[in-house]
C-alpha cells in the first residue's frame, strides 16, 4: 500500500462507476471490483500443489496463504479492482493454419507483440493516479503477474468471467483472449456480483489438449502443459511429450481455439500487441538460425524473452523434429549438433533421428 488511507469520504458508489469509466478510457476492456475472500480457491490451490501439478514452478508454493489472502499479501487491502485487456490484434495469421503448417512455428497469440506486463502496470498506475485525484491519498498496489495473486479467482469474483474447465477465465461477451491485472486498494468500494459458469457439458478443451494436460474438469497438470514445457521448464522436455508438441514453440492455444465462447472474442485496438518479426507464422528454419544476439535484439520487450535463448533453440529443435522430412530441416539441425548447451544438443539429436526416420519411411 502506498499510503495510510483515504483522506476524504467520497460517495463510493459514484467512485466505483468513475473508476470503471476511467479504466475504459485507459484501454481496459472491462473492470470489476471484488472483496478479498478466496477461501474456496485456497483449498483448490492447496490440493493442486499437493498433487505436484505445479512441476518446477516452486514459486507457486513459496508464498503460503499470502497467494489466497490478499490482506496478508498487502496489509490493509479491502477491495481488489480487476481489469482485463483484449490481446488478439487484427490481421493476425489464422492460428489453425499455422498449426497445420509443419514448417512454421506456432507462438501463443498473447506473446506475438509487446510484453503486456509493463504496459498494463503503467496503465493501472495511471488509474490509481486518477483515483488519487478524486479522493486524495489512499492505499493501493498494482499487480500484473508480478506477485502471488490468484488473478483468475479475483476476476471471477469481480464479475469479469468464470474459470473454465481448462482453468482459464472465460467472458460471455469476449471469450478468453485477454490479459488480467489488479489494483489492490484499501477503499471500501461496493463489490460486483461474481460471474456464473457457463461451460455446461462441453469438454472440447479437455479433448483437444495435445499432451493431455487437462487431467479433469478444472484440473491442469502443468507438468504436461505445452505452455509450461516451452516456457517454465528449463531443462530437458520429457521425450514422450515432444511429439505431441507439434510445431508449438512458445505456449499453446489449442484449448482456447476450440472453446465455443471465443466466437465472441474481441480484437484489440492496442498497437503494441501487433505481431513482431512475422512471428504469427514464421518459418522454423529461419527462427532456428537466429544467433543469441539476434534473439535478444528481436525479442526485446516481448514475453518470448522468458524462455531464454537455450529454451528457444530447444523448442524449435523439437518442432523441426516434428516437421515434415526435408533436407533443409536436417541441415539446420545438423548446424546446431555441436551446440555448447547439452540441452540443445540432446533435443537436436532427437530431432535429427526423427527427421531421418520419417525420411526413411517416406
Amino acid at each position: 500500500m502506498s499510503a495510510a488511507g483515504p483522506s476524504t469520504s467520497p460517495d463510493y458508489v459514484v467512485l466505483a462507476a468513475d473508476i470503471k469509466r476511467w479504466a475504459a478510457e485507459l484501454g481496459f476492456a472491462e473492470t470489476g471490483i471484488s472483496s478479498t475472500d478466496l477461501a474456496e480457491d485456497e483449498l483448490h490451490l492447496q490440493r493442486w500443489l499437493e498433487r505436484g501439478h505445479h512441476g518446477e514452478m516452486e514459486y507457486m508454493a513459496r508464498h503460503g496463504t499470502r497467494r489466497s489472502r490478499p490482506a496478508e499479501l498487502e496489509p490493509g487491502t479491502r477491495r481488489i479492482i480487476s481489469v482485463r485487456m483484449d490481446y488478439i490484434p487484427p490481421g493476425t495469421a489464422n492460428a489453425w493454419g499455422v498449426l497445420d503448417d509443419g514448417e512454421a512455428g506456432y507462438v501463443a497469440r498473447y506473446a506475438l507483440g509487446r510484453d503486456y506486463h509493463k504496459l498494463m502496470r503503467n496503465r493501472l498506475q495511471k488509474l490509481a493516479e486518477r483515483i488519487h485525484g478524486a479522493v486524495g491519498d489512499f492505499g493501493y498496489r498494482a499487480y500484473v503477474d508480478s506477485a502471488p495473486v490468484l488473478e483468475k479467482a479475483l476476476a471471477r469474483n469481480a464479475g469479469l468471467g468464470w474459470i473454465g474447465k481448462h482453468t482459464l477465465l472465460i467472458n460471455r461477451r469476449a471469450g478468453s483472449y485477454f490479459f488480467l491485472g489488479e489494483l489492490f486498494t484499501d477503499l471500501p468500494l461496493p463489490v460486483d456480483p461474481p460471474a456464473s459458469a457457463h461451460c455446461g457439458s462441453c469438454s472440447r478443451c479437455i479433448e483437444i489438449c495435445p499432451t493431455r494436460a487437462i487431467v479433469g474438469p478444472y484440473q491442469l497438470d502443468a507438468k504436461r502443459c505445452i505452455s509450461y514445457l516451452t516456457i517454465e521448464l528449463k531443462g530437458s522436455i520429457p521425450e514422450a511429450l515432444r511429439g505431441p508438441m507439434g510445431n508449438r514453440i512458445f505456449g499453446c492455444d489449442d484449448c482456447q481455439l476450440v472453446c465455443p465462447w471465443n466466437k465472441f472474442a474481441q480484437e484489440t485496438a492496442e498497437p503494441d500487441f501487433a505481431p513482431r518479426h512475422s512471428l504469427d507464422g514464421a518459418r522454423l528454419v529461419e527462427l532456428f538460425g537466429w544467433s543469441e544476439a539476434e534473439f535478444l535484439q528481436r525479442t526485446e520487450g516481448m514475453a518470448i524473452r522468458r524462455t531464454g535463448y537455450e529454451g528457444w533453440l530447444r523448442n524449435i529443435a523439437v518442432a523441426l523434429g516434428n516437421a515434415p522430412p526435408s533436407e533443409t530441416a536436417v541441415a539446420a539441425l545438423a548446424a546446431r549438433a555441436e551446440h555448447p548447451s547439452a540441452v540443445v544438443r540432446e533435443h537436436v539429436a532427437w530431432a535429427l533421428e526423427r527427421q531421418r526416420t520419417k525420411a526413411g519411411e517416406a
